[in-house]
């Protein structure tokens, strides 16, 4: 409940009109999202159970995602146009979901149902963020250019210096342990081999990428993959998402604020964040290389749970810093399964392993990521092309 009722918190200052717009075919309404993890807990724990009753069938195909062995959906870019049911229709729907997985709860739940909850709850979370990343998107396609909510007070900040850390050569193994939650893409944990490599103490700063794009890193071909270029071309990418032309601020979900040198770039695609590495004369890490940094480190950092909603500039301190938050760190690695992958069964098999195609892995969570969401054996994926989510960059290289 506690999950569920932050989904509503994230909405809680958003009119029915905030909610029901849908800025691009890669976004989705407010009000389809609060729709949507609802619809996920009736189809896969409640209706379980074949005596189970929707409260309206019809709403089975609007707001089922992407499960094709579960039945048809509605398009994807269309979801903005389902101005029916109501944003109340629809907190009613989560209302009655609600207590009737409690009631199932409270009389107990089979291990496979309680394993089906669990991973709708991890389901909801990946939700959230998603809510933040599409309102944020939303709101900056109105000329108005309004706010989210209120900008934290923050302290001056300064950018740790800059230092390139070994890291292991040699076998190593990566991939969830087993003993709490994971995603079927994080298993199974295998041996995978580290050349000599080193890995940035720090992420990218804006003020570091800033200098990229002064010295005309959007128009040097050299330095980008062939469609990575063809894609500068064609959306006349001149700098970050988000970034104003002047160059000196940023829309954010607080509104437009100046840009601080200091704090990590963010929205930025996988091309971009490949060609500042090469302008930068080092490279993005593996995921492998990554995991294998992190997987000793704690857990914190600025997450969704600090209600600061954008990235911050790295604190002072030795070894690794902001492994954990902020942004999403691109890495090097397509996305694809590990040896000997075997994806869930039935309809949540395709919850994952259909996407492996055509996408690259980003590791370690941002600024809109619940904290208790986030693990190091976490493989987030986008197409190198998303500049949407809250993404930068940490550099690596060969020794």
């Amino acid at each position: 409940m506690r999950i569920r009722r932050q989904t509503l918190a994230l909405c809680a200052g958003l009119s029915a009109e905030d909610l029901q717009v849908q800025s691009m075919p890669d976004a989705s309404p407010g009000k389809w999202h609060l729709a949507h993890t609802t619809w996920f807990f009736e189809q896969f724990v409640l209706g379980y159970d074949a005596a189970y009753q929707p409260p309206d069938p019809a709403w089975h195909y609007l707001f089922n995602s992407y499960y094709e062995s579960v039945g048809p959906m509605h398009a994807r870019p269309q979801r903005g146009l389902l101005s029916r049911p109501t944003l109340d229709a629809v907190r009613d729907y989560r209302a009655r979901v609600d207590e009737a997985v409690g009631e199932l709860l409270v009389h107990g739940v089979s291990a496979e149902l309680a394993g089906r909850i669990e991973l709708g709850l991890h389901h909801e979370q990946q939700h959230q963020e998603l809510l933040l990343t599409d309102i944020k998107h939303m709101l900056s396609c109105n000329p108005l250019l309004p706010a989210y909510h209120k900008a934290p007070v923050l302290s001056p900040s300064r950018t740790a210096a800059l230092r390139f850390l070994p890291g292991r050569q040699g076998p190593v193994d990566i991939g969830h342990e087993g003993g709490n939650f994971a995603y079927d893409n994080e298993t199974p944990r295998h041996t995978t081999w580290l050349s000599e490599h080193a890995l940035a103490n720090r992420l990218v700063t804006n003020g570091e990428y800033l200098a990229f794009v002064r010295d005309g890193g959007y128009q040097d071909s050299g330095l980008w993959l062939s469609d990575g270029w063809a894609q500068v071309q064609r959306e006349g990418w001149q700098r970050p998402l988000y970034w104003q032309e002047d160059l000196a601020s940023e829309f954010t979900l607080a509104g437009v604020c100046a840009l601080d040198p200091h704090a990590p770039v963010c929205h930025i695609s996988y091309f971009e964040a490949d060609a500042f590495a090469r302008w930068a004369g080092a490279r993005l890490p593996t995921e492998a290389e990554w995991e294998d940094a992190a997987a000793s480190l704690p857990i914190h950092g600025n997450f969704q749970d600090e209600f600061r909603f954008h990235p911050c500039a790295a604190p002072s301190g030795d070894g690794f810093l902001q492994m954990y938050g902020d942004v999403w760190e691109w890495t090097a690695s397509p996305y694809v399964s590990y040896p000997g992958f075997k994806p869930l069964p039935g309809a949540l098999g395709e919850y994952n392993g259909k996407f492996m195609n055509g996408q690259w892995v980003l590791r370690g969570g941002s600024c809109a990521t619940p904290r208790d969401h986030i693990r190091a054996s976490y493989r987030n994926f986008f197409p190198p092309h998303a500049r949407w989510q809250f993404a930068g960059i940490r550099l690596g290289q060969d020794r």
